[in-house]
């Protein structure tokens, strides 16, 4: 009887066959942990691609100190439940200890200063590998990585340096100091994500569905009313019923107007939209190759 898997599953055995041969090249792999969905997604691959043993990397979580609170009652959850190791570098840290410098104004975010607290913990764990939920169809920038994408001693990626990853070959090779991020999920798009995530019945954070929360409407983003942004002359404070379609800092992760309370109701509403995934970051919009700078200094 001739047997022929989903798209779904084709999605799946690549992402793990991805991770177990980071498991098999790498001395010390990491799995970065934002308490978004690509993440999460992440963190239940890593469970089936190794059961029944326990999730053989860590998770690192980089707090900006602003984040929304449910991702971080989430992640503390999440991480109870599959028994991992959880690390976190902190930007206020960083802050402290005068490695960077808050932004100060009205549009001031922590985001961008997420890229030393992550260079400083890869550093300190002496982390060879760093995975993460990075998605080709998320971004520009992001659609240039490759599934094993090289860092050099300073943590930093030349996209023009990339090696050829022919028959799924992967090149984890590297001289001392220098690090790999890898990416399971490059080729899964936001649906596929969904789509996954409702098959296999996955606890999602609250932020994903429709709910009433206060925000505030800046330059045609809503942004969360939270005490991390400080309200321009005339900004009113308002109620919408809303959802995340991202989530990071609160100060730079817009929110989407939506009536989207399951999961069927999400796929059903993504299948339809034409804005992007990332339209409503505030943090791409600061210029035209915002996250690809970011990334050439060491950001996810």
């Amino acid at each position: 009887m001739e047997y022929s898997i989903t798209h779904l599953e084709e999605l799946e055995a690549e992402s793990i066959y991805i991770m177990r041969e980071v498991a098999a090249q790498f001395e010390n792999p990491v799995l970065m942990f934002s308490g978004g969905k690509d993440s999460i997604l992440m963190v239940y691959l890593a469970y089936k691609a190794f059961y029944p043993a326990k999730i053989p990397f860590p998770l690192l979580h980089i707090d900006t100190g602003h984040n929304f609170p449910e991702t971080i009652e989430y992640r503390d959850s999440l991480v109870e439940k599959f028994g991992a190791k959880l690390i976190v570098g902190s930007v206020q840290e960083a802050i402290d200890q005068g490695l960077v410098q808050e932004e100060k104004g009205i549009n001031a975010s922590r985001n961008g200063l997420q890229t030393t607290a992550l260079l400083e913990a890869l550093e300190k764990g002496k982390y060879d590998a760093a995975l993460g939920g990075a998605r080709r169809d998320e971004e520009k920038a992001r659609a240039k990585e490759r599934f094993f994408s090289h860092r050099d001693e300073f943590g930093q990626w030349d996209p023009k340096n990339q090696r050829p990853e022919l028959w799924n070959l992967f090149n984890g090779k590297k001289n001392m100091g220098e690090h790999f991020r890898i990416f399971p999920i490059s080729n899964w798009t936001e649906l596929d994500v969904w789509q996954y995530l409702a098959q296999e019945k996955v606890d999602l954070p609250s932020l994903y569905f429709a709910h009433e929360r206060s925000v505030i409407d800046r330059d045609g983003i809503l942004l969360a009313d939270c005490d991390y942004i400080p309200k321009k002359d005339g900004e009113e404070v308002f109620t919408e019923k809303v959802r995340c379609r991202t989530i990071g800092d609160m100060t730079c992760t817009g929110v989407w107007k939506s009536d989207a309370e399951t999961v069927e109701d999400i796929i059903k509403e993504i299948a339809t939209t034409r804005m992007t995934e990332r339209g409503g970051r505030a943090d791409d919009k600061r210029s035209e190759t915002s996250m690809e700078d970011r990334k050439k200094l060491g950001y996810f």
